[in-house]
């Protein structure tokens, strides 16, 4: 049993930053790789970025690249989502999810919903223009 509880979203203004943050729950979250997802009204959740278990490997979508930064701190059982010059268009709930799964470097599987077995409830971000 595992639980994703995501925190740091608001509201901001364009050009702005915010963190998000996900504690996990449980003492196996040294093993799960992570991502980070997003669903905007009226759009399908969409892939943000991963991380793997141990922190080695990331990876964004071309939307957020150069923009947000995945990080994990394992001893704290969280996954953060730095989010710098934020756009109107990155508003949307974002959600946490983890996996037991392994991914390589370049895996497409792993940037599909469809991978992660846990996810969070999520949080909203709202940049204003």
């Amino acid at each position: 049993q595992v639980q994703l509880v995501e925190s740091g979203g608001g509201l901001v203004q364009a050009g702005g930053s915010l963190r998000l943050s996900c504690a996990a729950s449980g003492r196996a979250f040294s093993t799960y790789g992570m991502g980070w997802f997003r669903r905007a009204p009226g759009k399908e959740r969409e892939f943000v970025a991963r991380i793997s278990s141990t922190g080695g490997t990331t990876d964004y979508a071309d939307l957020v690249k150069g923009r947000f930064t995945i990080s994990r701190d394992n001893d704290k059982n969280t996954v953060y989502l730095q989010m710098n010059s934020l756009k109107p268009e990155d508003s949307a709930v974002y959600y946490c999810a983890g996996t037991r799964s392994v991914a390589g470097v370049r895996s497409v599987a792993a940037t599909r919903p469809s991978w992660y077995d846990y996810w969070g409830q999520g949080t909203q971000v709202s940049v204003s223009s």
